[in-house]
């Protein structure tokens, strides 16, 4: 079994399908800039340009989570989770309409789940 790199909340998971009703297919995009680059955002397909350098973790709900390579380099040895907070987290991110901001938890896989990693690929069809 395969250890995964991204995973997601209940709560996170109800926004997502809110905002899959609306807007249709999404993806993530995570960049590690300054401000609002922090956190995680929602997109539409096709609403932000995915760059060559970007990774795709895997999917939560069906949705792609991308994040910058550069960045990725940093977070490479840790799982991560989208959850939810109250209040907004990024105002380019479609959740921000809702009043909430999803967030990122993160936790170091241990060494046997290093072991079992799922591959990240750099496809970007977004």
């Amino acid at each position: 079994m395969s250890s995964k790199r991204i995973l997601v909340t209940e709560k996170a998971i109800g926004v997502i399908n809110q905002l899959k009703v609306e807007y249709g297919e999404l993806f993530f995009h995570q960049s590690g800039g300054c401000c609002e680059g922090s956190y995680p955002h929602c997109f539409e397909k096709g609403g932000f340009l995915i760059g060559s350098n970007d990774v795709c973790l895997g999917e939560i709900e069906g949705c792609k989570f991308y994040m910058a390579g550069d960045q990725f380099e940093y977070w490479k040895h840790t799982q991560l989770t989208v959850d939810v907070i109250e209040g907004r987290a990024a105002g380019f991110s479609l959740e921000s309409t809702l009043d909430v901001g999803f967030i990122i938890h993160s936790r170091l896989f241990t060494e046997e789940e290093l072991k079992t990693l799922e591959p990240v690929n750099s496809d970007s069809d977004e």
